[in-house]
């Protein structure tokens, strides 16, 4: 039997006794060649790890990209979708700066802004995202795509490291422990990772492991196991299972301090394995972030579907009831001013006493007015409704101001009022003409009911290049703002402290911002107390005024 110094594996190694042997091989030539002694053979097998994991890296980085940026933009649409939906009934300047706090709600993103329905997109990137946005047109979203990359180049440098070591691990032949030079490679290569990288031996020893893992697991500087490892893990808070299947297993480990590591155990071969620990706690958080955004978003749309049914209900409820309610007020209220107006003119005779004949005058009179008021609480319904729909027709102006004045001129003059007509303006709106009289009208009317005896009610029309806005200003008795404020509501009564013909069913403001809103404008009002009230409707332009200006 050969003897193991006769055999070259000897108790210095059998590399180094395989290059002693080989020291004294001669060329060709008869000269004897000289080995390095440190220099190890690379064998097909190591050179086919390498090359699958060298692989294996840069496929993992082409996937890890792709990922990343996908769940950026994952992340950026359900954020978008949620200040849409949040931005969706405020203003133009209200939804600035909503987006503009968007940045210290949401970490991710880094820009939020609004482009307009004709606005031309911006170009496309990895780490931005375009969500649709009515009435503002759409909301363009951007993140740091530095953060991104960082994290991208951090994890394949990890990745392409780790790979670089299990080449080394690979090349271990014979012995369960490598020798100095190959821990060196080990320790060099661990302390260029990254992440927490540890490498166990079928028996649990620690073959290597860098400084990041000691210091994410709060481990000393001694030697340990693998079963010292994970006992003092389990006294730093809870470990949780997440994938446990093919030798490979995933745990996450859960701190006091709020904190989570996600420990990934994987075989290296011959029983090794090898623990990578990253911090994971700023995903976590993020994940617990988007799953609260989430569920906030799935109650909204809920709690909207479940408005908008009652809502609905509400709407045809209310059709049904008025519907039935014209005919069963409105064809007794027809008979009794039909009545009334036999028995004024004593159609069948004489009535008798002549306090009847007053008595039936307040009849008609009533009748009429009560007639009046229900007729306007129907239309109000019909216009919110959408039951009633207005013409649309090249209206002048100029001829809905002189038809409301010549209407208002002789009232106004029976209560000592001047009601004056500016110049004309000349502009052409899109709309129903009767609508559009009513719609003034009402105005008028309010201004007469509460301008005391010597004001002044003043109807004017401007034009723009955009649109027309039609003013009624009075020197009336005015409103403070919480008066003001409660006009938005219908049934909104003025002051009855004074009046001229007592107040009516508080619909004539509703029933003209209905018309306005319909015609595709917008009514405004602004009063103050004894200095009167100006009540202005912008419309916008028809196409024969547009071809005018153009």
């Amino acid at each position: 039997m050969r003897s193991a110094e006769a055999s070259g594996a000897s108790v210095t190694g059998f590399g180094a006794g395989k290059g002693k042997a080989d020291t004294h091989r001669r060329d060709d030539s008869g000269l004897a060649q000289v080995a390095h002694p440190c220099r190890p053979g690379v064998s097909p097998i190591t050179i086919a790890v390498a090359l699958t994991a060298l692989l294996c890296a840069t496929l993992f980085v082409i996937y890890d990209t792709a990922r990343t940026f996908d769940d950026a933009r994952r992340e950026l649409a359900v954020i978008g979708t949620a200040l849409a939906s949040e931005i969706a009934e405020l203003s133009p300047v209200e939804a600035g700066a909503v987006l503009a706090a968007s940045r210290r709600r949401f970490g991710t993103v880094t820009r939020a802004s609004l482009l307009g329905p004709d606005a031309a997109a911006p170009a496309p990137l990895m780490a931005s995202l375009i969500v649709p946005a009515e009435p503002h047109g759409v909301l363009a979203l951007e993140t740091e795509q530095s953060q991104a990359w960082t994290g991208v180049m951090q994890r394949g440098g990890a990745v392409f490291a780790l790979a670089g070591l299990m080449t080394l691990l690979a090349s271990r032949r014979r012995r369960d422990m490598p020798d100095l030079m190959q821990r060196h490679n080990f320790s060099t290569l661990a302390s260029a990772i990254p992440l927490g990288v540890a490498c166990w031996t079928k028996a649990g020893k620690l073959i290597v492991c860098n400084e990041q893992y000691r210091n994410r697991l709060q481990l000393g500087q001694g030697s340990m196991t693998y079963q010292d490892a994970v006992k003092r893990l389990s006294m730093g808070g809870y470990i949780k299972l997440i994938n446990d299947d093919d030798g490979s297993r995933v745990l996450e480990l859960h701190r006091e301090d709020g904190s989570c590591l996600l420990i990934d155990e994987r075989p290296l071969g011959h029983g090794a394995f090898m623990t990578l620990v990253s911090d994971v706690t700023e995903a976590r958080r993020a994940d617990t972030m988007l799953h609260a955004i989430r569920q906030e978003q799935h109650l909204l749309a809920r709690r909207y579907h479940e408005e908008k049914l009652k809502a609905e209900a509400a709407s045809r409820s209310k059709t049904n009831f008025l519907a039935h309610l014209s005919h069963d007020i409105r064809t007794p209220l027809n008979h009794i001013i039909g009545f009334a107006e036999l028995m004024r003119h004593q159609t069948y005779g004489p009535l008798g006493d002549a306090r009847y004949a007053d008595y039936v005058q307040s009849i008609k009179t009533s009748g009429e007015h009560l007639l009046a008021s229900f007729a306007t609480i129907l239309d109000l319904a019909e216009l919110e409704s959408g039951q009633k729909s207005l013409r649309s027709e090249p209206v002048a102006v100029d001829e809905v101001l002189d038809s409301v004045l010549e209407r208002f001129r002789a009232q106004a003059t029976r209560a000592g009022l001047t009601f004056v007509l500016d110049a004309p303006c000349g502009a052409v709106v899109l709309g129903d003409r009767l609508g559009l009289v009513r719609m003034v009208g009402n105005i008028v009317e309010n201004a007469l009911r509460f301008t005391p005896g010597g004001g002044r009610i003043t109807l004017a029309a401007f034009a723009a290049r955009d649109g027309v806005v039609i003013e009624v200003t009075d020197t009336g008795i005015g409103m403070d703002e919480e008066r003001l404020a409660s006009l938005s509501q219908p049934f909104a009564l003025g002051d009855a402290t004074f009046t001229r013909e007592g107040v009516g069913p508080g619909l004539g403001i509703s029933i003209s911002r209905a018309i306005a809103e319909l015609s595709g404008g917008h009514l405004a009002i602004d009063s103050s107390p004894t200095l009167g009230t100006t009540v202005a409707i912008s419309l916008p332009l028809g196409a024969e005024s547009v071809r005018v200006a153009a």
